[in-house]
């Protein structure tokens, strides 16, 4: 076997594999051989089929099978071995590949573009300078998070009559005729849920106020909730039975719950942060103000990140082997999307790849390293963060580290938060060696940076 690159320039090779009868007629045989030992074909005893009977039938398949063997290891061995740095994977040449002709004399060439990667040096100095927002939390943003958590642990109270629509009413409902009679066969609900806030026709809504429990009112439930879903749920039926529904329903109620906010006591404290965490109201105030900075603080870190990566790649100018990675893209996603579609999608590819490049670069450069511990502490904090969106605050320590252990158990989460935890790395490296002017702002003033940006 031979193997030779060609460089057609920096970003793009050839590499040429040419495969003799002596690299692969021993492997071909010994399948043969296997084949025949194996074989049960009518008119032969098995084990009894004759070799060039065998050949006959498997011959070329087994040779192209044990060829393609031996392409891809010793292809991938080569670029292992002249440690090539590529990108994507190879692809068969467009222009040196030539035809291949399986019964021919047995000699067989094989070409294929490679894509390498752009050699260049990125250093960072505090003639670097960046800048990193620090939200100053307002009282503004304390009280939208104490109201938060005051609906969340809230719950709906009975009630005796309607009184501003915005109470929820369960009760039955029949579909009438339009001269006011029970329509046969019409639609009935036994169980119905309608929660007078989101009616869309104020006229219907103010029939409904001052009703009382067993009252019985008439109305277009259409004109009241035309959204096919919201219709679909109020009656249970499914969203494709409702689309022609636009009749008057009679609704006799039978419930009437009107939804309240949690008090701000010490039964809510507790349990938006553990019993006794907290044991008066401006000790909450003062712990969910610790909270929102803890959030701002994120939002904070990913203008850093957005606006760092950006100015690196800015300042960080290399080529890229632009017309083989579009190949390599269309390749690899199986024609999934056009080569219309990748050209148009390709900037925004080209630069997420750049920065990927970018961060192994100065990853390897200044061995940065990610630590057991550390992997599972920011698993942890991933797992923390995924219960507190369904309003666990308080979880303890041992669920916590059983939950980011399994997870890293998972091959696809283990490398997602290697991935993600390496990027923060990068960043850290960045803060430490650059210029960072911290720079406090508002939150209005950080959602209109925000707005800026992704304009």
């Amino acid at each position: 076997m031979n193997i030779s690159k060609e460089l057609k320039d920096e970003l793009n090779a050839v590499v040429k594999i040419v495969i003799s009868k002596d690299d692969y007629e021993p492997k071909v045989k010994k399948v043969l051989s296997d084949y025949q030992k194996k074989a049960r074909i009518d008119g032969f005893r098995p084990g009894k089929v004759p070799a060039g009977y065998i050949n006959k039938l498997y011959g070329k398949s087994a040779m192209v099978e044990e060829i393609n063997k031996l392409l891809s290891d010793n292809l991938m061995k080569y670029i292992q071995d002249e440690k090539l740095n590529i990108l994507g994977d190879p692809l068969p040449s467009e222009t040196e590949q030539k035809p291949i002709d399986w019964d021919g004399d047995g000699v067989f060439e094989f070409a294929f573009d490679l894509g390498l990667a752009p050699k260049f040096e990125i250093k960072l100095s505090e003639k670097d300078k960046f800048t990193a927002y620090s939200i100053v939390p307002d009282s503004k943003a304390v009280d939208i998070y104490i109201d938060n958590y005051a609906r969340r642990y809230g719950a709906f109270v009975t009630s005796d009559a309607i009184v501003d629509g915005k109470e929820m009413i369960k009760g039955s409902l029949v579909e009438m005729t339009a001269d006011g009679a029970v329509k046969d066969n019409g639609i009935t609900s036994s169980e119905s849920s309608l929660y007078l806030e989101f009616q869309k026709d104020e006229e219907i809504k103010k029939q409904f106020i001052s009703l009382t429990t067993n009252d019985v009112i008439t109305f277009n439930l259409r004109k009241a909730y035309p959204n096919d879903t919201e219709l679909a749920g109020i009656l249970h039926l499914k969203k494709e039975e409702v689309k022609d529904i636009d009749s008057d329903f009679q609704l006799t109620i039978s419930t009437i719950s009107k939804f309240e906010k949690a008090e701000l006591n010490q039964e809510l404290f507790d349990k938006v942060y553990g019993a006794e965490a907290v044991t008066s109201l401006d000790e909450f105030k003062a712990k969910v103000a610790e909270e929102v900075k803890i959030n701002l603080n994120r939002e904070s870190d990913y203008k850093f990140r957005i606006d760092a990566k950006d100015a690196i790649l800015k300042r960080t100018n290399f080529g890229m082997p632009i017309e083989f990675l579009k190949r390599w893209t269309f390749t690899s996603n199986d024609g999934k999307f056009t080569k219309e579609q990748i050209d148009s999608d390709f900037p925004k590819f080209e630069q997420t790849l750049k920065w990927q490049l970018i961060q192994n670069k100065i990853i390897t450069d200044n061995d940065l390293k990610i630590s057991s511990e550390e992997l599972l502490d920011f698993a942890k904090a991933q797992t923390k963060m995924q219960f507190e969106q369904y309003g666990l605050q308080n979880v303890p320590e041992e669920t916590l580290v059983n939950y980011a252990q399994e997870m890293l158990k998972r091959e696809e989460d283990r490398r997602m938060l290697f991935e993600r935890k390496y990027e923060d790395k990068v960043l850290e490296f960045v803060r430490d060696v650059a210029k960072v002017e911290t720079k406090n702002v508002s939150g209005d003033e950080f959602d209109k940076l925000i707005e800026e940006s992704n304009r």
